[in-house]
């Protein structure tokens, strides 16, 4: 269905989780929910079911990290049985993927994207507070070998922190057949300065001027590519180039609630309503009808960390 602004909302994110293996520093990461509130299989089955009669085809699994929970196969299995999913898709970090790929893709997992945000081990180390860069590595490796396509890896740089590693990363584009993207630094850290830690789009392309623009656009992001490259390198500007009028997502949260932007707290419930697949599919329409025109980054934070809102 369509929203207040002419959107057709077709893209459903559900986060399944709250907790994360890694405490990546522009995370934000709060207080967890604990395992034992986290939404069953079947009832997040009976949502996206809801959310499909409104007229959703693709659906992502997020987190947290949605590899912490051991049902995950369940998971995307059940959704998977929904008629209308056209795609499902998971975001990940990596660690546990070497492990279960070929499980998800079993279970009917489609793609896969992988959160990395350097390929210099002491940097990643301090990014996520773990040592865990050769198990993300295998991960994408084995992604790859089990058909996860497409396999795309997204990075946030940090000027001073890991921006001198943007080089290797856009290499692995080079070499590889997968999507690199940078996503601009957003304000949910508790880093207090993200404005001066940001690293644009643009000042990317001026580093890297070989990089050429491939057309047209895909979803929130601008490819390019060098000669030679196997893969493309993305640019997801959601600070410096909103791309809100053509958004056509909304997000589950790991407690049931619905939240219609990234960009605000706000969040309605849909617990309440499980006991009524006509009720809970209004409600879900009324809550498509109460999505934003866009995000305000440029003027607020966003409050929650990245680990309650899925990404």
């Amino acid at each position: 269905m369509k929203d207040n602004f002419g959107r057709e909302i077709t893209y459903l994110r559900v986060s399944v989780t709250q907790r994360c293996n890694l405490n990546c520093v522009y995370c934000g990461k709060t207080d967890c929910a604990k395992k034992e509130t986290e939404l069953s299989p079947a009832t997040i089955r009976q949502l996206v079911r809801a959310f499909v009669a409104c007229g959703i085809k693709k659906v992502r699994i997020t987190g947290g990290e949605p590899l912490v929970r051991n049902d995950l196969c369940e998971i995307i299995a059940g959704i998977r049985s929904i008629g209308g999913v056209e795609t499902c898709a998971l975001t990940t970090n990596g660690v546990y993927l070497a492990q279960a790929a070929g499980a998800l893709k079993a279970a009917g997992l489609d793609s896969v994207n992988i959160s990395l945000d350097s390929t210099d081990g002491s940097t990643y180390r301090h990014l996520t507070g773990a040592d865990m860069l050769k198990k993300v590595l295998a991960g994408l490796d084995e992604a790859e070998r089990v058909g996860l396509r497409p396999i795309k890896v997204n990075a946030v740089l940090m000027k001073g922190v890991n921006s001198d590693g943007a080089g290797a990363l856009i290499d692995l584009a080079r070499r590889l057949r997968i999507d690199v993207r940078f996503i601009e630094l957003m304000p949910f850290s508790a880093q207090g300065e993200d404005a001066a830690l940001r690293v644009t789009g643009d000042e990317i392309l001026t580093q890297f001027p070989f990089l050429r623009p491939l057309d047209p656009a895909d979803g929130v992001a601008q490819y390019y590519a060098g000669e030679g490259f196997a893969g493309r390198v993305g640019l997801i500007r959601p600070i410096t180039r909103k791309f809100c009028a053509g958004c056509n997502r909304i997000r589950l949260l790991s407690d049931g609630s619905v939240k219609p932007c990234l960009g605000y707290d706000t969040a309605y419930p849909l617990l309440p309503f499980l006991g009524d697949d006509e009720r809970l599919r209004e409600e879900i329409r009324q809550i498509i009808l109460k999505k934003p025109a866009g995000h305000s980054f440029e003027n607020q934070t966003a409050g929650h960390g990245l680990n309650r809102t899925g990404g």
